[in-house]
């Protein structure tokens, strides 16, 4: 009973202290405060309210009065570099890091600003200079990335494979699918020289870098069709289907003409109307549409259409049936069909691109690395209308 007592006398004792504790906080805090410059809050209301401009004015004006604020150095030459004025930028970051007192954390912290000026000006030799500078600082991921970066815009892919490399040991990641299409970029470039020898071993080695790359198999099969071994290609291209199947519409037409070439036309139509069952696409659609024409005739291509039509109603398929019913109307209907297929295909074209699915930037043609976000693998298969449709 009498430990109980105690206790309870111990309580507003206890209140007391973190009382006394809190005063001694807000007294600091406030004190802390008032020996901040008028200008830092002036620059810090600027920020909030999105007027970067005069937050740089105000805080020149503090680093004017106090040469020695750092950390407002490091503020105002980030503020220039988000606005472009990367000379400005380069010149703040140069001036901290000639500062012999400059503790190493910040002298470090300096540098890695200086690479990220350097790297915004487009000064890449000196981007990468002093990047590797910091491989093995506090700041070594970063620097890391942005080397990565440096090797892709220069198009150095053995450099980008080392760098990737580099990066997944310290822990930053997996690479592969980036190191696979590094391997790619290496070989595309070896068979517009016609090194066969050289590709092939690029392109394995994207395969084990990752199994499931797709550009890696068309680029084989396109490597064994321009040696002359179509049944080969062929054989290559029918890969694709097991690693995934949307993909197949970036070979169809590739199929289709190594088909022909080996006098199977009717097999490769099949192959594809089959694909086309599994895996509607305009572009797949679009070779399957002129092969049956070639092969089948009009009723069937029409019946092809109508059928896909119904399946995936789309601006597109509906621009392919237009196509297919203008030859077969009566003379007299053709002109006011084909005024009626000439506003489908205008608004049909707009919808005709591919998307990047990280940054949403659109694109006639298909690209493995996004000229938007510089992703790489990020553009689906299909054209944004299919997209739409199947969501």
């Amino acid at each position: 009973m009498e430990f109980e007592i105690w206790w309870l006398l111990g309580i507003p004792l206890f209140f007391t202290l973190g009382w006394a504790a809190a005063r001694i906080d807000i007294r600091q805090l406030i004190s802390e405060s008032r020996s901040l410059p008028r200008g830092y809050f002036k620059g810090l209301n600027f920020l909030l309210n999105d007027e970067p401009d005069k937050a740089i004015d105000a805080f020149i004006d503090i680093v004017r009065l106090d040469p020695e604020a750092v950390d407002l150095h490091f503020a105002l030459g980030n503020l220039f570099r988000r606005r472009g004025e990367t000379e400005r930028a380069i010149r703040v970051h140069q001036n901290l890091l000639a500062r012999p007192d400059l503790p190493t954390e910040q002298k470090t912290q300096a540098m890695y600003e200086l690479g990220q000026d350097y790297l915004k000006a487009g000064l890449l030799d000196r981007a990468e200079e002093t990047y590797n500078l910091l491989v093995n600082s506090p700041f070594e991921a970063q620097a890391r990335r942005a080397l990565l970066e440096i090797y892709q815009r220069e198009k150095e892919w053995a450099r980008a494979i080392e760098a990737a490399n580099a990066l997944q040991e310290c822990g930053a990641g997996g690479r592969q699918k980036e190191i696979a299409q590094f391997y790619c970029e290496i070989a595309q470039d070896e068979l517009v020289h016609t090194n066969t020898a050289a590709a092939l071993s690029n392109l394995e080695k994207a395969l084990a870098a990752d199994r499931n790359n797709v550009r890696a198999i068309i680029l084989m099969g396109d490597m064994y069709m321009a040696n002359g071994d179509t049944e080969i290609a062929l054989s290559t291209w029918r890969r694709v289907e097991q690693q995934s199947v949307p993909h197949v519409a970036l070979v169809a037409q590739r199929l289709m003409d190594a088909y022909r070439k080996l006098d199977k036309p009717q097999e490769g139509l099949n192959l594809l109307k089959n694909y086309l069952a599994d895996a509607p696409s305009i572009d797949l659609l679009e070779v399957a549409f002129k092969a049956t024409l070639e092969l089948e005739g009009i009723e069937a291509v029409n019946s092809l259409v109508s059928e896909e039509l119904r399946r995936t109603p789309t601006l597109l398929g509906l621009d392919k049936l237009l196509d297919g019913r203008i030859m077969v109307v009566p003379p007299e209907v053709r002109p006011e069909l084909a005024i009626i297929k000439n506003l489908v295909h205008g608004y049909a074209q707009k919808l005709a691109r591919y998307q990047c699915s990280h940054c949403g930037f659109k694109a006639r043609q298909f690209y493995w690395h996004c000229p938007g976000c510089s992703k790489w693998e990020t553009y689906p298969p299909r054209r944004t209308e299919e997209l739409n449709v199947m969501n």
